[in-house]
């Protein structure tokens, strides 16, 4: 085939698409809106100023482009300012983990050769654990909350707010290869250590076009978020950048509060008093607000909630809908960036009965733009997009992520035959509705079949004395494995027999076979999760095998 290249002019700007673009239009034209968070109220002119700030404060430190300065903090202000700051200089943002274990911690940050970190007091006990084994760190910065804050236990190159109040107001960032790494965290397996996930200043960029674009179109005649919502993340910032959605939030110049520690009283009361419009987080966070004693008193009917991270069940979308939430599912992974697909309503959904819009609302959605998704059997053979065949999710879009952080080998094994490895297993209707039937590592395989352990908890959930359940498989000595399933209660007549007979119905209607009954059925009064609040089946494996 012959294609036709023209050679651009040498006068002409290349235009590389670095992230300092993102905040071209806000520069210009919003003066309403402000960024929110604990006492600090400031305009958007004021969030650019201080990202000027903030450069000038880390060029006082030695931090120039190559380098890598690692944050760990509760969402803030700040953080949203080092989301830009940092990679605008030509260096690397590392967002840590705060949740994981000190150990893990000190491995991410030396893995990720930090140079320079920024630790909020509650971090600082474990920064002073770990500091003497710190391979490249070169200082620190201590971010607070309080007027007076305690003695740091080892020595600071001062607080962040006193910093930038001595820094320059202007900052002239360069242009520079719009492939330069701008972002690595950290993402934890089934085994090993933490893989470092990066990416560049294009791919996010990219990344939050496409955002803004869902956002503001997913959601038929009702945008998801635009200039007039209000903006509250609930998933942390240290886990793929808060979804991305920070970014386009402020490239479309949205009142934005960051709510720091997650409290569910607290979150139920910004939503309430803040008059938050959107956010996004996991299952779990989502039913921690709903059930807080805030919740009772605060009106969630122009509240709008992506959920991903984990499985949206049925019963947790009835209980968001009775409360007047409007509650929608997202698909992807940290090494995804994340965003793959969304729940799209349209007008003839959003009037149908409860029961079929969750039928809708539970899946995975629709791919967003510019994504290729495919699924595919254990020989990497395409499977036809018929709603019934079910393979691994495979995909392809311009702002995953390429390799892992300094393990090329890993990074070749999640791009086995030029497509990205989601791990998921799925089906894809013709309409292109992702439904997600399972993790490969959590489908029990019992006596030859397959039983997902999703479709359980999907049908489990809709037992109305169902708090919160997960399920996963345990060996069993005659067949494999078995299923067994871990169930908070809602209300006293919850019992493991009463859910064994919940479950009846749907072998007898078909829908799943006997061997789908749980083996053992626990009642529980919490179910462990990981470090960004997924359930955490790894754990739970580990303690009941």
């Amino acid at each position: 085939m012959n294609t036709r290249i023209l050679k651009p002019s040498d006068s002409a700007y290349g235009y590389p698409l670095l992230i300092k673009r993102l905040l071209t239009s806000t520069q210009r034209v919003e003066e309403r809106n402000q960024i929110v968070s604990g006492r600090q109220r400031f305009s958007y002119r004021q969030l650019n100023e201080r990202i000027c700030r903030l450069a000038n404060a880390l060029r006082a430190q030695g931090i120039g482009p190559g380098d890598t300065v690692a944050v760990l903090d509760w969402d803030s202000h700040r953080y949203l300012e080092c989301f830009f700051a940092i990679p605008m200089i030509g260096a690397v943002l590392h967002t840590v983990n705060i949740r994981l274990s000190p150990q893990q911690i000190l491995y991410t940050m030396n893995h990720a050769q930090d140079d320079l970190v920024l630790v909020h007091d509650d971090f600082l006990p474990i920064i002073d654990g770990i500091k003497g084994q710190l391979e490249t760190v070169k200082g620190y910065v201590r971010l607070t909350d309080v007027d007076t804050p305690p003695e740091a236990p080892f020595a600071t190159a001062g607080e962040y707010e006193a910093l930038l109040a001595e820094a320059a107001v202007s900052y002239d960032f360069p242009d520079f290869d719009e492939n330069s790494v701008a972002t690595a965290f950290y993402t934890t397996g089934t085994t090993g250590n933490p893989k470092g996930v990066y990416f560049s200043h294009r791919q996010l960029v990219l990344h939050t076009l496409n955002l803004v674009n869902t956002l503001l179109t997913r959601n038929a005649g009702d945008p998801l978020l635009d200039h007039d919502g209000v903006y509250m993340p609930i998933t942390p910032m240290f886990h793929v950048h808060a979804w991305g959605i920070p970014y386009a939030a402020t490239m479309m110049g949205i009142q934005q509060i960051y709510p720091g520690r997650y409290e569910p009283n607290r979150l139920a009361r910004l939503i309430r008093e803040e008059g938050v419009t959107f956010s996004h987080c996991v299952p779990t966070i989502l039913q921690m607000v709903l059930q807080s004693a805030e919740a009772a008193s605060t009106d969630f009917k122009n509240w709008k909630v992506i959920i991903g991270g984990s499985a949206l069940t049925p019963g947790l979308v009835e209980q968001a809908m009775t409360r007047g939430v409007d509650i929608f599912s997202a698909y992807g992974m940290s090494e995804t960036c994340p965003l793959l697909a969304i729940t799209r309503i349209t007008r003839e959904q959003r009037g149908q009965p409860m029961a079929e819009q969750i039928a809708w609302r539970v899946k995975a959605g629709i791919p967003s733009d510019l994504v290729d998704i495919q699924i595919w059997d254990s020989n990497g053979t395409p499977l036809p997009h018929d709603g019934k065949s079910a393979g691994e999710v495979v995909v392809r879009a311009p702002w995953l992520t390429q390799s892992y952080l300094f393990e090329p080998d890993k990074g070749a094994e999640l791009w086995a035959k030029g497509w990205l490895h989601t791990g998921d297993v799925a089906s894809i209707h013709p309409d292109g509705c992702i439904e997600i039937k399972d993790r490969i590592k959590d489908v029990i395989k019992t006596g030859g079949e397959w039983i997902s352990s999703l479709e359980l908890e999907r049908l489990i959930s809709t037992h109305p004395g169902v708090h919160a359940v997960t399920v996963i498989g345990i060996p069993d000595e005659q067949w494999g494995e078995r299923p067994c399933a871990l169930v908070i209660s809602r209300t006293a007549e919850c019992s493991a027999q009463s859910i064994v007979d919940h479950l009846q119905q749907y072998v007898a209607g078909g829908a799943i076979n006997k061997w789908a009954i749980p083996k053992e059925v626990r009642i529980v009064t919490e179910i462990p999760t990981t470090s960004v609040g997924k359930i955490d089946k790894k754990r739970i494996r580990a303690q009941l095998t």
